[in-house]
């Protein structure tokens, strides 16, 4: 229908609505729906209804659902009336149609009027809301049908105003108003005997309704109870457990939920097969970043004229450069080492795990098999770099962000195959550090979740290293021709063979799956486990945490699951927290760093979010001047016309550690009026986030005001 239709339409509606409202205040007919009404004429009604029983119930069920449909005060005294004048039995069946096809009329004039103006002003705010209504949403609205202490005109309203169906929307209204139709209606039976509503809510009225609101919660456990006890219908369950819980993997998210366990003094057992500290310990995070800030010296030493110095000619060590790696992953790993949690109260297993029931894990290590019981399980087992099914890898051979750490001489050409942060970053380093590097990308740019313009900057930036940028180019075989290997690609249909010396694959990690019993469980798996919010897989004591879970696949982020993971494996049932992934930030390690939390301006579009923009380029900034790194710009999108934070993208020097101010904003509801009374240090980066405020401030600066403000000083001037 088009737009314009839609508008006439909505506006057709609205003033018949208003029209039928304002005629039913102004011709004072809520006085007929009163209780001293219906009993004053209650002898003329039922002679009326037994005079001609199919009119009055048709004109009774027209009314209802009139009154019903325009949220007009009077529906439970409607009710009460149908118990007195038809009875209970034609009253509850009157009463249950007409409310249900009322409230549904309400439901859909909302939805019709409203649901697309609210979505697109609060559609950020009700993602959560509109993501559990889509799930539960039957659920939620029978709970709400059998309370009648919660308004029914607000429920049919606001339930348009969500993404629940039609359909189940009136199904659900129609069982679930019943009781409380058949309590209303029962106490219209007396109505002789009543003096107000008031009179209905007696205490064992009150009883009823409590348990009524009750029984949907009841019944929930009940099912929960039932399907859980037909997935354990396999295994014998313990009848005690030697543990509160069990942690397979030892990478962020195991070292974390094992750490949570003993702080709150349960008996938890930690198990890893190969290294404590995992991926960010040993072959991620942590080398990466160390490698990275080598290449940064050698790259500001190159740039030691810039500042005034004097220095001969600086030569790269590679050796060297990647012993310094191995000794920055030597000096952090006393954090994540086995005596350390031994000491913090948890008991470390060294060796390989694999699921035998929901409660006992089998361990297979250097002093034999052990098997364990516990009540709860972390599953923290990790990831893996992806490896593509490209013809020729194998006899090429590869390296991925796992084992590139081996090298200790520096390749001539290296091909980085991915253009993500992970190839991105190391691409730029080995150039830096003097490899000829080349990055093979099939998107048409890189980091493809960033905005284009941030894409366009580290396109510069690595252009300016020396990187050689292939974007839109597929690897289809890999192969040897003599001694020289060459990765074959293809660009709008032509081939190409790029040789290489060393080929770093870059192209993501996968989820470890397989191997430690999920199969033989029969737990659900797709890309990652599948959990619900609690980080329940479909055991719900099996719970799980990091790269293995998924979505985002980030160090901080395995901690932050693993912290919900380990207390609803402790807890529960007694108290349960669903995972908060409402601010999730990130950073991409290279030079300018690319940092970024909430939305950008390609999410806002795609999601329809309104938003506005505010820019501010960090060559105005006094310290960026000073450091000679006045590269990049603080962006921060902002609800339209309001200071509240919907996302911040920076570029530039330290912009991970600027970032943590916007993430403490968003976290907290901290707007931009707030940043900008905030006190920064001069001259700091930091004062980059303040000044950006400052833009939003002055962009959105009351012109009427200050030009009244102006003639008012002209006017003290005299």
């Amino acid at each position: 229908m088009p737009a314009a239709a839609v508008s006439r339409g909505r506006l057709l509606l609205l003033a018949a609505s208003l029209l039928a409202v304002l005629g039913f205040f102004a011709f004072g007919l809520e006085r007929y729906l009163s209780i001293d009404y219906f009993q004053s004429r209650r002898a003329d009604l039922e002679a009326w209804r037994a005079a001609r029983p199919i009119a009055a119930a048709a004109a009774y069920f027209g009314v209802y659902v009139a009154v019903t449909a325009l949220s007009l005060p009077g529906a439970a005294i409607l009710t009460l009336a149908a118990g007195a004048i038809f009875g209970l039995g034609w009253g509850t069946l009157i009463v249950s149609f007409a409310s249900t096809l009322g409230a549904t009329l309400a439901f859909l004039s909302a939805r019709f009027l409203l649901r697309d103006w609210v979505e697109a002003r609060f559609g950020a705010r009700l993602a959560a809301i509109n993501a559990g209504m889509r799930k539960d949403g039957g659920f939620y609205l029978f709970t709400l049908r059998l309370v009648p202490a919660f308004p029914f005109f607000m429920i049919n309203l606001l339930m348009g105003l969500t993404p629940i169906p039609a359909r189940r929307f009136y199904w659900v209204s129609q069982i679930g108003m019943l009781a409380g139709t058949l309590v209303y209606v029962n106490a219209g039976t007396q109505l002789a005997g009543l003096h107000s509503a008031a009179g209905i809510l007696s205490p064992a009225l009150l009883l009823s309704f409590t348990l009524l609101g009750l029984f949907p919660l009841l019944a929930r456990r009940l099912l929960g109870l039932h399907a859980a006890r037909n997935a354990y219908a396999r295994w014998p369950r313990p009848r005690r457990f030697e543990r509160n819980l069990i942690v397979i993997g030892a990478g962020s998210a195991g070292l974390v939920s094992a750490y949570i366990a003993a702080a709150v003094k349960a008996k938890v057992t930690l198990i890893e097969a190969h290294r404590m500290g995992g991926d960010c310990l040993n072959t991620g995070c942590v080398p990466s970043k160390a490698f990275i800030r080598s290449a940064r010296v050698f790259k500001l030493l190159r740039r030691a004229g810039e500042f005034g110095l004097r220095a001969d000619t600086p030569q790269v060590d590679f050796a060297a450069v990647m012993a310094r790696v191995q000794g920055v992953i030597t000096a952090i790993a006393p954090h994540d080492a086995v005596e350390r949690y031994t000491a913090l109260g948890v008991e470390v297993l060294v060796g390989h795990a694999t699921l035998e029931t929901p409660w006992i894990v089998r361990v297979n290590g250097p002093a034999g098999t052990t098997r364990l019981s516990a009540r709860a399980v972390v599953i923290a087992a990790g990831a893996r770099p992806f490896v593509p099914p490209i013809q020729g890898l194998d006899q090429t051979g590869y390296y991925t962000s796992d084992n590139i750490w081996s090298l200790r001489s520096l390749p001539q050409r290296l091909l980085v195959l991915g253009g993500g942060p992970i190839g991105c970053e190391l691409a730029q380093a080995f150039a830096r550090l003097g490899a000829q590097v080349s990055i093979v990308e099939m998107l048409p740019r890189l980091l493809l979740r960033e905005d284009p313009e941030v894409s366009q900057r580290l396109l510069a930036s690595l252009q300016a290293d020396g990187v050689r940028v292939l974007l839109g180019h597929q690897a289809v075989a890999a192969g040897t021709e003599g001694d020289t290997k060459f990765l074959r690609v293809e660009h709008e249909g032509a081939t190409q063979d790029l040789p290489f010396d060393a080929l770093l694959l870059a192209l993501g990690r996968s989820a470890n799956l397989t191997g430690y019993g999920l199969e033989e469980l029969g737990i659900a798996t797709g890309r990652t486990l599948q959990a619900n919010e609690f980080m329940q897989t479909t055991l719900p004591n099996i719970y799980c945490a990091g790269d293995v879970a998924g979505p985002y696949q980030f160090t901080h982020v395995a901690a932050h699951q693993a912290w919900y993971a380990a207390v609803n494996a402790l807890f529960d049932p007694f108290k349960k927290f669903r995972a908060d992934y409402r601010v999730i930030p990130w950073v991409t390690f290279t030079d300018p760093e690319i940092a970024r939390v909430g939305l950008n301006e390609q999410e806002a579009r795609e999601k329809n979010i309104p938003y506005e923009v505010t820019h501010y380029a960090l060559d105005d900034l006094d310290r960026a001047i000073a450091e000679g790194c006045a590269e990049g710009f603080v962006k921060v999108l902002t609800a339209p016309g309001k200071d509240r934070i919907l996302g911040v993208t920076i570029v530039g020097e330290n912009a991970g550690e600027l970032l943590a101010e916007w993430v403490l904003a968003m976290k907290h509801g901290i707007g931009l009026n707030k940043m900008l009374g905030t006190i920064h240090v001069y001259p700091t980066l930091a004062e980059a986030n303040k000044y950006a405020a400052g833009v939003w401030k002055r962009n959105h600066a009351p012109q009427r005001l200050l030009a009244w403000v102006e003639r008012f000083h002209a006017w003290r001037r005299g």
